[in-house]
């Protein structure tokens, strides 16, 4: 049934449309048109660009991402970066440096990509850093 109707549409319809339709042998004849003539083309002409749209489409430039926004909206503004250090007693190495950005290729370890993100947006967001408490 809904072949049937598809087939009817493209084998009977669209010609009998497409032999009314009021196209103009030159481009200047376009001119001429009437606007009932030009709305009649309307459908023709809309269905001609979003096969042009999607033709070209792979081909545009992608768009960029959307800028970072901030991370950080209240904590310690006044400082360039906030960076928190904490000794801890039983930590195994002498330091670590973990992620407060979430920009990190190596999350939760912080691979500095907090540095590119407060120059793109103006954060001041930095690490947490754990060290070795010495005795």
């Amino acid at each position: 049934m809904v072949l049937e109707s598809i087939s009817r549409i493209i084998k009977i319809q669209l010609p009998a449309y497409l032999k009314k339709l009021p196209l103009p042998e030159t481009i200047g004849g376009f001119a001429r048109l009437t606007v009932s003539e030009w709305l009649r083309l309307l459908p023709l002409l809309g269905i001609l660009a979003l096969l042009g749209y999607l033709t070209i489409r792979p081909f545009l430039p992608k768009k960029k991402k959307q800028r970072d926004c901030l991370i950080n909206l209240k904590i310690q503004k006044e400082n360039p970066r906030v960076v928190n250090e904490i000794d801890i007693e039983d930590l195994r190495t002498p330091s670590v440096c973990y992620c407060r950005c979430w920009r990190s290729k190596t999350f939760p370890v912080c691979d500095k990509s907090h540095l590119k993100h407060n120059e793109l947006t103006g954060d001041n967001v930095g690490p947490l850093i754990l060290k070795k408490k010495t005795i």
